[in-house]
């Protein structure tokens, strides 16, 4: 297949549901984890789950990098922006997501980037670090800080963004890095509690990510094979991407085998792309530890600037501290993000906590388990709640 629309015929995608059917064996479940937030995206719009047999259960990862931004990382940039008066610059999905109430603030409502903005602070949308960069050329006389998120796949534009900096010796630009790493959460994951206990939250086997795979490619993914014999499929972010990467994965679990396979080869190999994986070696290295919404502390999960690039720095420029803060107590999203619960577990999902008001980060990106369920899944839910003869209040 050579364009988008044949990874989406509907025929084909009913053929690849009847050869799944016919491969899973009677008694027996598969629980597969998507990591990536793109695969949630896909399964919940095209209505995947819908057609996969009884047996086989998707479980949404934390494979949304607005997600797993922790409170405490956007609370810094808030502050900057609103005590510092610096230029805050970011990626759009990122000026949504809830954090802290601002000290001494009476009404107690929790602050984002959007709504710092609306008092005042110089918070611009960016499609690109080069953006930001820009925005430092254009204004000489500001501090412009951009506020870099995302996994492996938006590292290296990070990574230029800042050698370039250092070429041009911009003296008022600078990186607030939340880049963090996808191989480290798969390991914290599979070491978590909630997936040892047995009977918990068992899970068979990983659809692996795309973008991040073209960056890293398929070798890292070989130690949750070796080690925790974890059958891993990459797969390309379409519907019948994703549904064949599963067929895949269920004949692995089915004949016994745990390796790391390549659907997405037309755009994956097994050494990923060695110039990206250059440059961010250059201007980045391992943090010890770093927070993630809904998964805590991950050791070596996260990447910081090197020493030689301090000057662009905003951590070592700002002098800044980091402070964890807990999720708001009723959100349900640090469970979504581990597998634990699905969006509809959460009291508020789809009342108070809706797209347009979002209470967790599961609700803001489109790739977010809740905000992909709330567009699509909520409808299928109340038509099987009506078909049961419960009524619908979805």
């Amino acid at each position: 297949m050579k364009y988008v629309d044949e990874f989406r015929d509907g025929e084909l995608a009913r053929r690849l549901a009847d050869r799944i059917a016919a491969a899973v064996r009677p008694g027996r479940t598969y629980r597969f984890m998507e990591f990536c937030g793109g695969h949630t995206h896909a399964i919940s719009r095209y209505g995947v789950a819908e057609l996969l047999p009884p047996q086989v259960r998707m479980i949404h990862g934390p494979g949304c990098p607005v997600c797993v931004l922790p409170i405490g990382r956007i609370d810094q940039a808030i502050a900057l922006a609103l005590d510092r008066g610096v230029i805050l610059a970011t990626y759009g999905d990122v000026l949504r997501v809830p954090a802290s109430p601002r000290p001494g603030d009476a009404r107690g409502e929790p602050l984002s980037l959007l709504k710092a903005k609306a008092r005042g602070a110089d918070v611009r949308m960016v499609y690109s670090v080069a953006d930001a960069l820009a925005l430092a050329r254009a204004n000489p006389d500001r501090e412009v800080v951009f506020l870099a998120i995302g996994f492996e796949t938006t590292t290296p534009p990070t990574a230029l963004a800042l050698q370039q900096a250092a070429r041009e010796d911009l003296p008022n630009f600078s990186v607030l890095s939340c880049h963090v790493l996808t191989p480290s959460a798969i390991t914290h994951i599979l070491e978590a509690a909630e997936v040892r206990a047995w009977g918990t939250v068992p899970i068979d086997g990983f659809v692996g990510p795309a973008h991040v795979s073209v960056v890293i490619g398929s070798r890292p993914y070989e130690h949750f094979a070796e080690e925790y014999r974890k059958p891993v499929v990459i797969a390309g972010f379409e519907p019948l991407d994703v549904m064949q990467a599963i067929l895949m994965l269920v004949r692995q679990v089915d004949e016994g085998r745990a390796e790391v396979e390549n659907e997405f080869t037309r755009a994956v190999t097994r050494d990923g792309n060695a110039a990206a994986q250059s440059v961010v070696a250059a201007v980045f290295e391992l943090r010890p530890s770093f927070e993630w919404r809904g998964l805590g502390e991950v050791p070596y999960s996260a990447l910081r600037i090197r020493p030689a690039y301090a000057r662009w720095d905003a951590e070592r420029r700002f002098a800044l501290a980091y402070r964890p803060v807990p999720d708001h107590k009723g959100c349900e999203c640090g469970a979504i993000l581990r597998g634990v619960k699905t969006p509809v577990d959460c009291k508020l999902f789809g009342t108070v906590c809706a797209p347009a008001t979002p209470m967790g980060s599961c609700m803001v990106s489109s790739e977010g388990a809740c905000a992909a369920h709330y567009s699509y899944g909520r409808f299928r839910d109340a038509g099987a709640r009506a078909g049961a003869g419960v009524p619908a209040t979805a």
